[in-house]
């Protein structure tokens, strides 16, 4: 029975986080914000809504291997797995303004967050706590202030021309696809917790490991069919600020909300857990040829979600 609800919960999650991502842009269109933002924060923010709701479920439940684990292994996932497979696809292109800002902060709030887990700072055990999550969702607003700064100076009159041009979308709908999709990913993330967790049990293995492979797996297959699609249609632009977008807000704001709910302990996520997700963060930035992740790039990523995962099998 637990296998049929995971199922369920799976398309449901899927389906209702498509449902406020599309909500949402709609909202953000009618009121002129840039492509650019709605795919690197929109976006990235909508399709990490699952990340948000499974780990701050996991933190209220007293499991924090799940909060953390989720977004150690979301991350991981989101670049070797999600952005090598659609530079497989189609080459991305990543435009300098996105190699000087967002990669290089997606590296940087990777390194804080390795640094608060093994509580660099204070020398005390593994522990997130709800300072150093104040400083997680400073970073978070610091990352949006910036960005929005930075769209304004691409060019106010091309924006505002376009969005002329657009047909404007029926608000009430935009507005309710927001609200309905809400509602239904609360309630099948949910559901979805339960039964990895009962699963995990069942097989015997813990909950650090479940959480790093099946559920970031699956709380991440919102990020992956905005990308794939994004590439499909030749606008990898948008599928790269998705990917590091949803990146930078599961670590800022997803587990500095978290360690509000509940104090976050390390527990079963290692330190290779986490120098992979550095990894992650940072292969984009070195794999770029010429303003683009090539189909080798996008290769190499993906070889290297599968070792990792190898190395995760291994050590069960």
């Amino acid at each position: 029975m637990e296998y049929l609800i995971l199922l369920v919960a799976l398309v449901a999650i899927i389906w209702s986080a498509d449902t406020l991502v599309a909500g949402a842009v709609d909202i953000a269109r009618r009121y002129r914000v840039s492509d650019f933002v709605i795919g690197a924060v929109i976006v990235g923010i909508g399709t990490s809504c699952p990340e948000l709701f499974v780990s701050s479920l996991g933190a209220f439940n007293g499991q924090v291997d799940v909060a953390i684990g989720n977004i150690v292994g979301s991350n991981i996932f989101n670049v070797f797995f999600i952005l090598g497979l659609t530079a497989l696809i189609m080459p991305v292109e990543a435009p300098k303004a996105n190699r000087r800002f967002e990669l290089p902060f997606c590296i940087g709030v990777s390194l804080v967050l390795t640094l608060l887990a093994f509580n660099f700072f204070n020398g005390t055990a593994p522990l997130i706590g709800r300072i150093d999550g104040l400083v997680l969702l400073a970073l978070f607003a610091t990352f949006m202030y910036i960005s929005f700064r930075r769209d304004r100076s691409r060019g106010v009159e091309q924006r505002e021309m376009s969005a002329n041009e657009a047909p404007k979308p029926n608000m009430w709908l935009a507005v309710a696809k927001v609200v309905g999709g809400l509602a239904l990913l609360v309630a099948s993330c949910h559901y979805f917790v339960d039964a990895a967790i009962s699963i995990a049990k069942a097989w015997g293995v813990s909950e650090a490991f479940i959480s790093i492979t099946l559920i970031a797996c699956g709380t991440s297959l919102p990020e992956l069919a905005a990308s794939v699609a994004a590439a499909a249609k030749r606008n990898t632009q948008l599928a790269l600020g998705n990917i590091i977008g949803s990146n930078i807000f599961n670590i800022t704001f997803i587990l500095g909300v978290c360690s509000q709910i509940s104090p976050l302990t390390g527990g079963g996520i290692t330190l290779v857990d986490y120098l992979v997700m550095i990894a992650a963060s940072v292969m984009p930035l070195i794999l770029v040829y010429r303003g683009k992740l090539s189909r080798v790039a996008g290769a190499v990523m993906f070889a290297m979600f599968v070792a990792y995962n190898a190395y995760l099998i291994y050590n069960i």
